[in-house]
């Protein structure tokens, strides 16, 4: 759907390969959380912020990862760290405990490849998962733990909103379905800056 700016229409373009998933990504996040538990255990819901920052292919963060998961740091295109914590936290999340994730993308196109990860979001060991982009622009990763499987479908309906949902199955079916919503925090130098920017436009 195309977006607006000073009366010209500016088209919304899905990103279509994982530094640009990342770049579009960077910010901080407000989600909503909806799981639902296919077991005995309560369906839950709660509100987060993610923080999401780039990192550069030769951040020691990136060339540690591909070390440890026997991979040559030269092919890994970047990354991302991804930090949650509580929506009501007012501190800075704490950097040691981000979820970093590697892009080394299979050819040029960088539309699938593989994702190096310190830490899963099911398991939390290092692990490598399989990414590919469809030409409709969803994010599809899969990812194998050693008793489960986790599939996270993300994309994104706006720059600033997106959507995310993820199931993990166990050996004998499906175990729990994710659903987040995440809209992009505006910062308050933002927020002045387009207070100023519309002001402008009145006077003018």
């Amino acid at each position: 759907m195309p977006l607006f700016c000073e009366g010209e229409p500016m088209v919304f373009v899905q990103p279509i390969t994982m530094m640009d998933f990342f770049h579009k990504s960077e910010g901080v996040w407000f989600t909503q959380r909806t799981v639902h538990h296919f077991d005995t255990v309560t369906d839950e819901s709660g509100e987060s912020k993610l923080h999401v920052q780039v990192l550069k292919p030769d951040d020691p963060r990136i060339l540690t990862i591909c070390e440890l998961q026997g991979i040559d740091p030269a092919i890994a295109a970047g990354g991302a760290s991804f930090m949650w914590q509580a929506h009501q936290d007012n501190q800075e999340p704490n950097p040691d405990q981000a979820a970093v994730l590697i892009d080394v993308p299979d050819d040029e196109t960088g539309r699938s490849g593989k994702l190096l990860r310190n830490q899963g979001y099911v398991e939390k060991i290092p692990v490598v998962s399989r990414y590919w982009f469809g030409k409709d622009g969803i994010l599809t990763i899969d990812t194998d733990y050693e008793s489960n499987q986790g599939q996270e479908r993300c994309w994104f309906i706006t720059d600033d909103f997106r959507v995310r949902v993820s199931t993990v199955r166990m050996m004998n079916g499906v175990y729990l379905m994710t659903y987040c919503s995440e809209r992009r925090c505006v910062s308050e130098a933002d927020l002045a800056a387009m207070i100023q920017h519309n002001l402008s436009r009145a006077s003018s």
